[in-house]
């Protein structure tokens, strides 16, 4: 059975973890839910806190900030392995790459992403789970005027175009309100 992968965007606080968050009960079953934030500091840590507190007990949770494929495939094979899996959030998981790798030249960087976008991918289409991606929207916003901000925006800008492409249902959420925009429907 061919993985279903819903692609949830959104500017910061719109709503999109949370509308994610529902929709995962359309997949019915045992979920996993993959954060890729890092607790750098005071006000990370509370925002993790606070995210972990609103997840249900029921649901298992993988934190993992980089290597999202090579951590998630073992898991998704399993002797329990999970139903539904949200990964929150693709966005996090972009820059901690930029992080990560930051003293490196910028075609490594994007070679990099790229290529775990790609296996990342591979691992949903041959997966029998359905999928749910949180990501932010950089095409709404202002261009940085620093250049480590632009290569932000273009490589997340690249990685949510790739998995729109695969995707088989894409929503916007702004202000709490979830827009479908793909599959668009019939006028």
């Amino acid at each position: 059975m061919a993985s279903q992968l819903c692609l949830v965007l959104g500017g910061v606080r719109s709503g999109k973890s949370a509308f994610a968050e529902s929709r995962v009960t359309l997949l019915a079953g045992p979920t996993l839910y993959v954060a890729t934030g890092l607790a750098i500091d005071d006000e990370m840590q509370e925002r993790i806190r606070r995210h972990q507190a609103s997840r249900p007990p029921e649901w298992s949770t993988l934190e993992e900030p980089l290597q999202l494929a090579d951590k998630l495939g073992p898991v998704l094979s399993g002797p329990e392995s999970p139903h539904a899996v949200i990964v929150d959030s693709i966005d996090v998981w972009v820059a901690n790459f930029l992080i990560e790798h930051h003293d490196e030249p910028k075609s490594r960087i994007e070679e990099t992403v790229v290529a775990q976008t790609d296996k990342l991918l591979d691992l949903v289409a041959g997966s029998p789970q359905g999928f749910l991606m949180v990501s932010s929207e950089v095409g709404l916003g202002l261009v940085s005027p620093e250049p480590l901000g632009r290569m932000f925006q273009d490589l997340l800008g690249t990685v949510n175009q790739k998995i729109a492409a695969v995707a088989t249902d894409v929503f916007l959420v702004v202000a709490g309100l979830p827009n479908r925009i793909k599959p668009a429907r019939a006028e």
